[in-house]
Order: structure tokens, then sequence, then C-alpha cells
């Protein structure tokens, strides 16, 4: 058919038209990601959108948000594993979407699992026959551990007290305060009265002596920290246990010990293998440990392991038919990921004992590293020990012209998340900084952190002395008071290092709980 050479001109004119059209509004994969008006328009943050976005544009609008997180190899308050070899990356990514729970269909995951809890219990050197199975369960971590380690308690001391005719409505256990939060949560989720053994300046741990005399007939156990979260210190489980023997002999009372080995228990059999602290012990009847910690697994993993099936009640143990099988559970939750426990599995056999050694070896040494260059800046006060988990804490010499909670603030500049705290009863007037030393925290990095260190206190140091400044509308005097003297004339009074070190600790927590509250305000957040 003949076309006129003005329509062919029209029809161009219109084709580019459509194609124009198109271009700029259908077809959104030939935009860049961040010219497109996904990026460009504010997402509702709190409600979830009407209508869906492209794959690339979530990526990326996610992805930017998650650059102004801290660099989790940085995070020094952290226990927690930041790294592993990309082998068992690879295996974590293809069992990311195994539902652990499932065993009849994953039962090789299933022997993981059984694989693990045996060897970490003959590291915890439990009592087992050559082919006698143990006794013990993969968790989330080492709170789930805890919780279901203190229900074994809870349930054995109840049925005791029953076939004795005795009350049983009045449990408690023993701790000390430097426990984690978890074991808080267990005293108040399960009604079980938590009994602390205070702390005291230079002493950071629980007592032994103090924790047998609080123990009665209603102490379902004594619970015994082999790692405290403040300080790295590894609690006397063996001077604890022979008392609670004599105790338990004059009374006959059978109060067990649960030592929360969640830092602790894959650092002491490699490099203090003569400390007894665990199943040796008779009266060691469970232990939990964090896996995702020096188990050296990222996130979700915990273990707890019972010294025998005898000290693990069965009614707690529930069998479920509906995945296909007849299958025994005891956990908390119910659906986990199986990735964690694969991942555990790889680094048993990957670094065996010999890995597992020159790993907390190397741990040690870099603490060790860090910590003579903090000694000598002449600075700061040593808090923490050298055996124990490989942490270094430590305290201002001088609190008079500033204190840790700013030390921390600044050392945030330089990329390094390093906490401070005050430590729990008795010793909240002491405040401290912690730095975990993790397997992927170098000998490099800690000389590099001590260099940064000493920057953050050049730069304190010239600050004006006399006051501490807490924000732009707070400040406080901190190194003198002013009396009247008998002529009723004004004299300033120095204060002691104790009373200024409470005097900062005391505004840096109204600080802190101010801008909590005004963040939460903002935030929306009850």
């Amino acid at each position: 058919m003949f076309i006129h050479p003005q329509q062919t001109s029209f029809i161009d004119f219109v084709s580019t038209m459509v194609l124009s059209k198109t271009s700029s509004e259908s077809d959104v994969s030939v935009h860049s990601t961040f010219a497109s008006r996904y990026v460009r328009t504010s997402l509702p943050r709190f409600k979830m959108p009407e209508e869906s976005i492209p794959k690339e544009a979530a990526y990326q609008i996610i992805n930017d948000e998650l650059m102004l997180d801290g660099n989790p190899r940085l995070n020094l308050a952290s226990f927690v594993t930041t790294w592993m070899e990309p082998e068992c990356d690879k295996l974590i990514m293809a069992s990311v979407n195994k539902n652990y729970v499932d065993m009849d269909e994953y039962p090789v995951t299933t022997e993981l699992q059984n694989r693990c809890v045996n060897m970490i219990a003959h590291l915890f050197n439990a009592p087992l026959e050559e082919t006698e199975a143990a006794v013990g369960v993969g968790t989330v971590g080492s709170s789930e551990a805890i919780m279901l380690a203190g229900l074994a308690f809870k349930r054995k001391w109840q049925n005791k007290r029953k076939q004795q005719g005795k009350p049983y409505d009045n449990p408690n256990i023993v701790t000390g305060a430097n426990v984690q939060v978890c074991w808080e949560k267990f005293a108040r989720y399960f009604e079980v009265e938590l009994k602390e053994v205070k702390l005291c300046e230079g002493y950071y741990v629980m007592d032994p002596e103090k924790a047998v005399e609080l123990v009665d007939e209603n102490t379902i156990c004594v619970a015994a920290i082999l790692g405290s979260t403040l300080n790295g210190e590894f609690e006397d489980v063996k001077r604890l246990n022979d008392l609670l023997v004599e105790k338990n002999r004059e009374t006959g009372w059978d109060t067990p010990i649960h030592v929360d080995a969640a830092s602790g228990g894959f650092i002491a059999p490699f490099i203090y293998p003569e400390l007894e602290w665990d199943f040796r012990l008779p009266l060691v009847k469970s232990i939990n440990v964090s896996g995702h910690k020096y188990g050296l697994v990222y996130a979700g993993i915990g273990w707890a392991i019972w010294r025998s099936k005898e000290d693990l009640p069965d009614e707690l143990i529930f069998h479920i038919n509906y995945l296909g099988a007849d299958q025994p559970t005891f956990t908390l939750n119910f659906s986990k990921g199986s990735s964690q426990v694969i991942a555990q599995y790889y680094q048993l056999i990957r670094l065996g004992y010999e890995g597992y050694k020159n790993v907390m070896e190397n741990c040690r040494d870099n603490m060790l590293v860090l910590k003579e260059g903090l000694e000598k800046t002449g600075r700061f006060d040593i808090v923490s020990k050298d055996n124990g988990v490989p942490l270094v804490a430590f305290t201002l010499k001088d609190h008079t012209h500033f204190d840790e909670f700013q030390i921390s603030d600044l050392l945030r500049r330089f990329g390094w998340i390093v906490p401070a705290y005050t430590m729990p009863p008795d010793a909240q007037h002491v405040t401290v900084l912690r730095v975990v030393i993790r397997e992927d925290f170098s000998r490099t990095l800690a000389e590099r952190l001590v260099v940064d260190v000493e920057k953050v206190l050049h730069e304190l140091d010239s600050l004006p002395s006399r006051m501490i400044n807490r924000s732009s509308s707070t400040s406080v005097a901190v190194n003198e008071i002013v009396v009247k003297n008998d002529t009723d004339q004004l004299v300033a009074a120095k204060k002691s290092a104790l009373e200024t070190q409470r005097e900062i600790t005391a505004v840096w927590k109204k600080f802190v709980l101010e801008r909590k509250k005004l963040n939460d305000k903002m935030n929306g957040v009850c």
C-alpha cells in the first residue's frame, strides 16, 4: 500500500510520542534506582504502604538506612560473633529455608544437632558411658537455655517438696548481682524469688561464702557465672561446690548448681583445662553456653546441657507427631532456623580442639596487648582479670575533669563502639569501660584503639577543667563545693574522688534518661 510522505512523518511523530511516554512512565527498569520516584518520595514509616515498589528500590531504601548502623567488627560492646569463614557462610545460606523443628523432614540436621550436644557435653566432662547419649538441646541463645535449665530445677524441687508434704509455692534462686538480665527475666516470668549476692568495690563477682549463706530449703539452685558480663571474671565454682556440699550434708538438703557459661564455656576447656568448673564437680547439674559467642557462630544459637537424664524431668518434654513422626521437644519456642545449628557443627569439626585453642589463645594475647597499652597511658585502672573472658574493663583513675561516658561518646567519632556503664549494687558508684576481644579483633586493631583512646584523652584534657558539659543546656561542677567557715567567709572545699565519681554518675544517668524520653517522644514509641 502506498503511504504519502506526509503520512509517514505523522506516523513517526506519533510513534515517537508513544515510545517516549512508555519509556518515561511505565518501564522503570531503564531508570537509575536513585532517580526513580520510589526513592525520591518518602515512604510511610509505621504503616504498610498501599502500593508495591520495585525490588531494586526496596533493596536500595533499606540498604541506605542500614549504612547508618555501626560497623559490627568495631562493636566492642558485644560478645557475639561477627565473622565466619566464607565456606560456613555458604552453608548458612543453603540451609536458611530449613525449619529446624521439622525433624522428620530434615533428619540430617537433627543428627547434626545431636552430634553438637554430645561434643559439647564431652567438652564439659559429662559423666557419660562409652555409648551413652548426652542430654541437651540447641536453643536460640543462652537466655532460652537458662530458662529451660531454671524450669528443670524448679520442677524437680517442686516434685520433691510434694513428696515430702511440704509447701512448694515459694522457690528461690541464689545468684550474684552481676548476673545477666536473663536471670531476672526467669525469676519474674516463672515466679521465682531472686536472691542476689551484692558486689563490692574491687570484687565484682559472686562471693561463694555469701552465696551459700543465702541458701535455704526453698533454694532450687545456685547460679554461678563462668565469665561475668561486667569484667569477664570466672566465679569460683569449685569453692561454691565444696561449700554447698558441706551445707547439704549439715542440713539434709540437696541444693544443686547451674553454671552460666554463656561466655566462658568455649574458653575455659581450651586455655584453662585444669580449672574445675563443669560436670567434674558433683553438684553441677546443668550448664548453658552460647554458641554465638566464643562458640564462634553468628547470633542465634545456644546450648543447654544436663548432667544426666535424671536432672531433666520427663514432664517438661513434649511429644508431637503432626509433622510426620513422634518428636520430643523441650524448647520455649517452636519454629527456628537450622542455619546456626549447621554452622556450629561446621566450627566444631573445622577447628577441632586445636583450632579453638589457637583462637582463644590469640584472643587472650590481643587482650594483653590492649591492656598493656591502656596501662601505659597512666590514666586507667584495670578491673578485669587476665584469666577469664578475653576482655579489658577499665576505669579512670582521676574523674575530676571528665568521666568514662564522655570517653565512650568521643570514641564513636573514630568508629569504635565501647560501652560505659556502672557496676551493680553495692558497687554502683564504680563506672567502667569495656572492650570485648573477639576472634576478628586483631593486634593491629588493638594498637589502633589505644592510639584513638589517647587522642580522646588529649581532647578531653583541653576542655575547661572545672566543668563537665552534659549538653548545651546542662553542666555541673564536679571538683569543688562552696562552704562557709567559722568567720562566715566563703571557701572552696575539694570533694573526694569517690564523691566526684558518684556525682558524675548521677548526673549522667539523669542526662541519659532525659535524652531517652526525648527520643521516645520524637519516635512515637511508648
